[in-house]
């Protein structure tokens, strides 16, 4: 919730130039919904994708407000984050949830990207891999290999939101090999060796080339870093 129409369209089309010889970076812009429709005219026809910040499970109805795969796929969208911690965080959202929008996301032909990590308290408490595999488990219920191999995965330990804190790349891809070693035991090494898993926490330029050069991590959630299309390009640059 940070931009006007007007900054968004410029960020848009400033990613879209920056990266108009560059192809072998998958990028995806999530603006606010609604702005969606003038990011998606910026994007149209570029190497960059368009995505969405959340969606309602149902397909239709009454749910005033909400917005929905259909609606998002209707207005030029591939991705959707699903399960981000500020979400989970201020809006309450549960692994049960995310279940539920995921399934409705890969209905609708959306790529998920789903968000796992662990706050500072359970860091502190050792209790990272217990907190992430209950999120990852509890996210991807009821998924089977085929419609796993699609998914993408994005680890951002909440202390490192917002806050400049940033996971070490070792601290960081211990957890992205702990989340590989999961979707290997659940859906085949094949399958889990396919499925992207993102970084997310405070990546910058100066730090993105170190975190993405880690063998497990596959990409970047890009928040804070995102405003600006200097430290955007930055980050895809190094990646």
């Amino acid at each position: 919730m940070n931009m006007r129409r007007g900054t968004a369209v410029a960020l848009a089309k400033g990613v879209v130039d920056g990266l108009s010889d560059e192809d072998a970076v998958e990028v995806v812009l999530c603006p606010p919904n609604v702005y969606l429709a003038a990011v998606a005219d910026c994007v149209v026809g570029s190497h960059v994708g368009l995505g969405g910040q959340n969606l309602h499970p149902a397909a239709d109805g009454a749910f005033t407000g909400e917005i929905n795969a259909g609606m998002l796929s209707d207005v030029g969208c591939g991705y959707v984050i699903l399960g981000h911690s500020e979400r989970r965080q201020y809006m309450g959202e549960t692994d049960a949830g995310v279940s539920e929008k995921l399934q409705s996301a890969l209905a609708g032909n959306l790529i998920p990207i789903v968000c796992v990590g662990e706050t500072l308290e359970e860091r502190q408490a050792e209790q990272t891999e217990q907190v992430v595999s209950d999120q990852l488990k509890g996210s991807l219920a009821g998924l089977d290999e085929a419609r796993a191999a699609g998914i993408v995965i994005a680890y951002e330990p909440v202390w490192a939101i917002g806050t400049g804190l940033t996971a070490t790349p070792e601290q960081a891809e211990a957890v992205h090999a702990f989340i590989r070693q999961l979707l290997t035991d659940d859906f085949g090494e094949d399958v889990a060796n396919q499925i992207r898993i993102q970084y997310g926490g405070s990546v910058k330029p100066g730090n993105a080339a170190e975190l993405l050069g880690q063998p497990n991590i596959d990409g970047a959630l890009v928040g804070g870093a995102s405003l600006q299309v200097a430290d955007f390009l930055g980050i895809v640059h190094a990646a």
